[in-house]
This record gives C-alpha cells, structure tokens and sequence, in this order.
C-alpha cells in the first residue's frame, strides 16, 4: 500500500511517493486507459442508415419469432398429438400464412 502524500511529509519524500505512485500504475496497467486529450466521437452519425437497421431488426424478430412459435406449436402438434409429420408439415404451412396476415 502507498502511503497517503497529504500526511506532511517532506517535499523530498513526497515527490519521490509520487513517482513510485506513477510507477506502480504504469506496471499494473492502471493508468493504460487514462486519455488526455478530446473524446474521439468517430464519424458523424448516418441517420437513414440508422433508421434502415433498427427497422430491418425489429422485422426479423418479428418475423423470426412467429417462425419459431409456429415451429414449436407444429412440432407438438407432430410429436403429441398423433398429427405425425404430413400433419405437422400442413399446421406449419396453414399457421405460417395466418402469422403472414395478422403480422403485416
């Protein structure tokens, strides 16, 4: 542990903890990530970019959570309720194009 330099230690002394405080920081890399200068803030931000990825993300959860659902329900429809796999298929085909019109 360092000592505090606000203890009245001679100026000597307390210049010399400054710099063991400094070396410490360097060799354990606490101070790698302390910036001095401005913040960088990149390019300016492309809001129609933006605006395009945010609606093509919301589409595919959208849609991909309908997928998933009616792949769920058509699978227990296969698997438990004795529908067997052409049955399942037409539950998967018949609740997909229902998700279509209810979705738009």
């Amino acid at each position: 542990m360092i000592p505090d330099v606000d203890k009245g230690f001679p100026a000597r002394a307390d210049a010399s903890i400054k710099r063991a405080r400094v070396r410490l920081m360097k060799e354990t890399g606490l101070m790698d990530n302390h910036h001095s200068g401005p913040a960088e803030t990149g390019a300016p931000m492309d809001y129609a970019e933006h605006d395009r990825t945010y609606n093509a993300f919301i589409a595919g959860a959208k849609w991909g959570t309908m997928v998933i659902v009616i792949l769920m329900i058509a699978m227990a429809a296969g698997f438990f309720g004795g529908a067997g796999f052409i049955g399942s298929l037409l539950v998967f085909i018949i609740l997909n194009i229902a998700g279509v019109f209810l979705l738009r």
